[in-house]
């Protein structure tokens, strides 16, 4: 039986390919009052600078591309499964650079930026159109009720189940480019010792969790993620 990896990824893996984080000297929180942008509460009371703040970040995709990290990944879960194991990639981001660099079933637990959704049905759709508060949903016909697919503060994350399943079966959990500090995310390396699991974090620097990985490796994601996955087909 192959090898199973767990990979979560975080904002420190797109980067380097142009987008902004959010926890930085210099991230989105310094410049916007999330709590206006990216809650339930915000939209209620204010759609159109909701809708411009995500429009923006979909502008800024638009503009950036997949770097060697995401590749990399993209080549390890192929690799994996020509040799009966598995890769299931989870990320924080919701960017879909993983899918352009090559990845397949990728797990956005917060949403994708490139989807819409009815604040009202909850139907989503692909879109990489400005949001408008003019456009009927398809599902309900709804007006005014499109908002990105993207879990606010507040909402709970996607897919917990099938997350939390997959970090039972995993024999190694790495995490790239987080910051330890987003739970329900930071606290999958400590659900992960407890199940026995090996970990592992890749990071620009330690994050705030590192102390509770096994191993740790430090540096640009374009270059450590490469390397690492080259040693895990090589070894693996």
């Amino acid at each position: 039986m192959g090898l199973n990896i767990f990979v979560l990824t975080g904002a420190g893996i797109s980067s380097e390919s142009g987008l902004g984080t959010f926890r930085d000297a210099s991230g989105i929180w310094t410049q916007y009052d999330l709590s206006e942008v990216a809650t339930p509460e915000g939209f209620a009371r204010d759609p159109a600078k909701v809708r411009a703040f995500y429009n923006a970040r979909r502008a800024n995709l638009a503009k950036a591309g997949p770097n060697p990290a995401h590749v990399a990944l993209a080549r390890l879960r192929r690799d994996l499964a020509a040799r009966g194991g598995r890769l299931f990639l989870c990320t924080q981001n919701v960017d879909d650079l993983h899918e352009q660099g090559g990845g397949a079933d990728v797990v956005h637990m917060h949403g994708e930026l490139t989807v819409t959704r009815c604040h009202g049905c909850g139907a989503t759709w692909p879109d990489r159109e400005a949001l408008s508060g003019e456009t009927p949903c398809a599902a309900c016909g709804a007006v005014g009720t499109a908002r990105p697919h993207v879990v606010w503060f507040g909402e709970t994350p996607l897919r917990m189940d099938e997350i939390e399943e997959a970090l039972e079966e995993a024999d190694l959990f790495v995490a790239i480019g987080t910051s330890g500090s987003v739970y329900p995310a930071a606290g999958f390396v400590s659900r992960a010792r407890r199940l026995g699991i090996r970990t592992c974090e890749i990071n620009l620097a330690p994050s705030d969790n590192a102390r509770a990985f096994d191993e740790r490796r430090y540096g640009p994601a374009t270059e450590v993620v490469p390397a690492w996955v080259d040693e895990v087909l090589r070894d693996g």
